[in-house]
């Protein structure tokens, strides 16, 4: 599986991509496979106080039902609504147009990982 080196992880399976002040939160290619087909996604408004850890959204597959969890403190800026609109976007392509909330992080967590170490743990 390829991983975008330029991003970091969560061991929830999640990836985020900094733009300055900005935190892009999507689900990684693996979780993406491990759900199976998306069929509903429900994100949390722009406006939104999240605290990291806790569920701010939730994805259903033909499979299972996952929930999206806050990776750090902050405010969502913005809520991808072509994810909430074609669900299946999430399994054709988790790193890019799948993003799911774009977010102003308080601070960020010291234990996110980078490619080398998300993959590690997905592969143990």
């Amino acid at each position: 599986m390829s991983l975008p080196a330029e991003l970091k992880y969560t061991r929830e399976h999640e990836w985020i991509r900094l733009d300055g002040d900005i935190a892009t939160v999507g689900i990684t290619s693996h979780a993406a496979e491990q759900l199976g087909d998306v069929v509903f996604v429900e994100l949390p408004a722009a406006g939104t106080r999240v605290s990291r850890g806790s569920v701010i959204g939730e994805i259903e597959s033909t499979k299972s039902v996952g929930e999206l969890f806050a990776p750090f403190d902050g405010e969502v800026v913005e809520a991808n609504d072509a994810v909430v609109d074609a669900p299946e976007l999430v399994n054709q392509d988790p790193f890019g147009d799948a993003w799911l909330v774009r977010v102003r992080p308080d601070a960020l967590p010291e234990d996110l990982l980078d490619a080398e170490a998300y993959a590690a743990e997905i592969d143990g």
